[in-house]
């Protein structure tokens, strides 16, 4: 695949994942265009042994965290603890797989509220209409569903070792 098709490819999905971070359209322009131009430099290192698209996040998200350094910002990444290793873990084939697995298992509403939010990208004013409920009880439910899959993760981890 050429770097051009790469980018044509990913461009999107890397923007998509450093806006949700960043909650500023400007600011993922920036840092995903950024990953690009850092992807660009060291494809030469690239060896295939790991998937593109999450070398590709790996970039991303250290620019991300790197370009917060750099203008002193509070990247507001933390507060939710373990969230930064599920997110981090969806960009992983074998972990995302895994976890998957596990959201198919989910009870509802937990299943639909997590996929809403985390695939479809539906704020939680949207996805409260689409239950009758308020966005405070999306985000509550979320949270909750986001809660069982890190400990669901975090117990998968424990039993490897």
């Amino acid at each position: 695949m050429s770097f051009e098709e790469l980018y044509q490819v990913y461009f999107q999905e890397i923007y998509l994942y450093l806006k949700s971070i960043s909650r500023s359209e400007s600011v993922a322009e920036e840092i995903t265009q950024e990953t690009f131009f850092k992807a660009l430099k060291s494809i030469h290192s690239f060896d295939g042994s790991k998937d593109i698209r999450a070398w590709l996040f790996t970039i991303a998200k250290n620019t991300y965290f790197s370009y917060y350094k750099q203008n002193k910002r509070d990247t507001n990444f933390e507060p939710e603890g373990n969230s930064i290793i599920l997110e981090s873990k969806l960009v992983i084939n074998e972990e995302a797989f895994k976890i998957h697995q596990f959201i198919h298992t989910m009870e509802e509403p937990y299943k639909e509220i997590f996929s809403l939010r985390t695939f479809g990208e539906l704020p939680f004013e949207q996805i409260g209409l689409l239950f009758n409920k308020s966005s405070g009880w999306a985000r509550v439910t979320y949270y909750r569903a986001k809660k069982k899959i890190i400990k669901y993760m975090e117990e998968s981890e424990d039993e490897k070792y």
